[in-house]
């Protein structure tokens, strides 16, 4: 009897639809088979490349930075940092646990970084950089309960000084997406400068990084190295600075808040720049702490800010210099004319002190600058007028960029009438004026910019650009450039008003009543200016109070600007003690020690 015959026909039916069936699912697997092995060959291809031949940047040497005398000032070391390869991690939460334990790190944050979508395909996660011995041996030690994980060897920012000179050297850290943006040859995780020398001269100093092709296992493990492309070292900056006087300068300043700048008033040169209190540069080398950060920006005496450029303070009696040069060369006074200083200087119903309660008598232009009398400006200031203060302010260099070589710079503010009427809707009155020829009121200005105005009047006139940078080198020690100060004008004075100028200038220290008496050297001719700015205005007429019976955040700052020889000048000097109280006294001495110790070094 045939089987066929007999078997039930609802089996054969299903056997039927089971063969269809079957051949439907074979042939798409057939389908699926020939789309990933034809058409997507190429891709599967490069991903199985990618996960078997590994690129691994090779970071550049960050050129090093050194003073005039090739001291080393910034250099580098080796950072050993953790790495993660996030294509060769299957249990990321595993992996966040332990890595957590050995490097006290936050696990969430670790597994963060591993899960992030912005990165590219096999590109390294950087988890920790520069890392203990300790931590060091116990990754190595764990290594195979860690898939994935990579240490990287790379050349990390040091500067052997410490905290010398941070302001003008800056400091460099890891790149932010915003930089990134802009900044097409660089990738997350490389470091550039962010601030100073090391953001001005990045081009320089970074260099150019090589590469490694490798061959890995499964689990990431390097078995051998397939190519590579040596990186090409940063050049060589060279400052203008002199390391000794650099740290003397810092020295003097010692916990004082305020700024010592020397410079070479023939060339421009800095010959140091010291700005107290200052900060760790390493610290963000390495990565900065949210403690140490805002342990930084909540310190109240702005340890961030470059005080030299960045500073805005009233110039006080250092104003008095181009009041008087405005004056003469305006005929408003000649050098021997007399003016009268009885103490007060009454302008309607108002009076005007003059610093010395009891006056000053008799005072012509020399014993005016000497002696500082505040009176004998006041009415040179009323003669004069806001319109050609401000005119011959801005001539000396105020309220304008130097053009250093620095980031940041700030204009400062030369009022005028129009200014004050466009930002305050109000007129302008006489009484600003006489307050501006002693350089208070709304004026403000940094201590570079002072620094340069006496640097022209030692140099015979001429404004020049201040310059940090002295040359560049490559590592073979070849010349790629030479940077030289630019002159950016003159001083709109005649050469008898100038000379008039450095005479009284230089009785402001030889003179025996002169006020900057505290900087005198024997031996020495020095010419220069004290200045004391107010902070708070004074309230009436009455006795000044000395900076000790005042809160300190309302004392008034101390100002001396000098240069020396005063015949022959090799230095120039500005010193800002803030809320020093009088220039005379809290600046003048620390000009005098910086002139003394660089003339000997000379």
């Amino acid at each position: 009897m045939d089987l066929k015959r007999r078997e039930p026909e609802e089996l054969r039916q299903r056997y039927r639809y089971f063969v269809f069936t079957a051949v439907i699912i074979f042939f798409f697997i057939f389908i699926r088979l020939w789309y990933l092995q034809v058409v997507k060959e190429h891709e599967f291809r490069l991903l199985s490349e990618n996960n078997r031949i590994r690129l691994k940047k090779i970071t550049a040497v960050r050129g090093l930075i050194m003073d005039r005398k090739g001291r080393v000032i910034a250099d580098n070391r080796p950072s050993f940092n953790v790495m993660v390869m996030p294509e060769d991690v299957d249990n990321v939460e595993m992996l966040s646990t332990r890595l957590s334990q050995l490097l006290h790190l936050k696990g969430d944050e670790i597994e963060h970084k591993i899960k992030d979508r912005d990165r590219p395909s096999f590109q390294p996660v950087e988890i920790k950089r520069d890392i203990s011995w300790k931590q060091l041996s116990l990754l190595k030690t764990y290594r195979l309960d860690l898939p994935g994980v990579e240490l990287n060897i790379e050349p990390m920012r040091m500067y052997p000084q410490g905290n010398m000179a941070a302001h003008i050297l800056g400091y460099v850290s890891e790149i932010d997406k915003k930089e990134l943006k802009h900044k097409s040859d660089y990738k997350m995780g490389d470091c550039v400068g962010k601030c100073g020398v090391e953001l001005q001269w990045e081009r320089y100093l970074r260099g150019v990084s090589g590469g490694r092709q490798v061959e890995v296992d499964a689990v990431g493990k390097e078995l051998r190295v397939l190519n590579e492309v040596p990186p090409i070292p940063g050049h060589s900056l060279y400052l203008t600075i002199d390391l000794d006087l650099q740290r003397y300068g810092e020295k003097l300043l010692g916990k004082k808040a305020g700024v010592i700048i020397a410079m070479d008033p023939t060339t421009g040169e800095i010959l140091a720049f010291c700005n107290s209190p200052a900060f760790q540069p390493t610290l963000f080398a390495n990565g900065i702490s949210d403690k140490d950060w805002e342990t930084l920006v909540s310190h109240p005496l702005h340890p961030l800010q470059n005080k030299g450029i960045q500073g805005l303070y009233p110039p006080g009696s250092v104003f008095k210099i181009i009041t008087a040069a405005a004056a003469l060369e305006e005929g408003v006074i000649e050098p021997n004319d007399i003016l009268e200083c009885s103490g007060i200087y009454f302008l309607g119903n108002r009076g005007y002190q003059c610093w010395r309660e009891k006056g000053h008598g008799t005072v012509n232009l020399y014993r005016g600058i000497v002696e500082s009398c505040d009176i004998f400006f006041y009415q040179l200031g009323a003669k004069l007028g806001v319109t050609k203060l401000s005119r011959y302010a801005k001539g000396f260099g105020l309220g304008t960029l130097t053009g250093i070589e620095l980031n940041g710079e700030k204009r400062g503010l030369i009022p005028t009438a129009e200014w004050k009427r466009e930002r305050l809707g109000e007129p302008w009155y006489l009484g600003e004026t006489i307050t501006l020829a002693i350089g208070q009121g709304y004026i403000v200005v940094t201590p570079l910019q002072l620094l340069n105005l006496i640097g022209a009047i030692a140099n015979g006139g001429v404004l020049r650009t201040p310059r940090i940078t002295k040359y560049i080198k490559d590592v073979t020690g070849v010349m790629l450039l030479e940077y030289k100060s630019k002159e950016i004008g003159r001083l709109p004075i005649s050469k008898v008003t100038l000379d008039k100028i450095k005479e009284a200038l230089w009785g402001v220290i030889k003179d025996e009543h002169g006020t900057g008496r505290a900087a005198y050297i024997a031996g020495v001719e020095i010419a220069g200016k004290t200045g004391t700015a107010q902070v708070i205005k004074l309230k009436g007429i009455g006795r000044r109070l000395k900076p000790e019976e005042m809160p300190y955040e309302q004392r008034d700052h101390a100002w001396f600007v000098a240069y020396a020889p005063a015949h022959d000048p090799k230095i120039a000097v500005v010193v800002l003690i803030e809320h020093g109280g009088h220039g005379g006294s809290a600046a003048a001495p620390l000009a005098r020690e910086m002139i003394k110790k660089y003339l000997s070094l000379k």
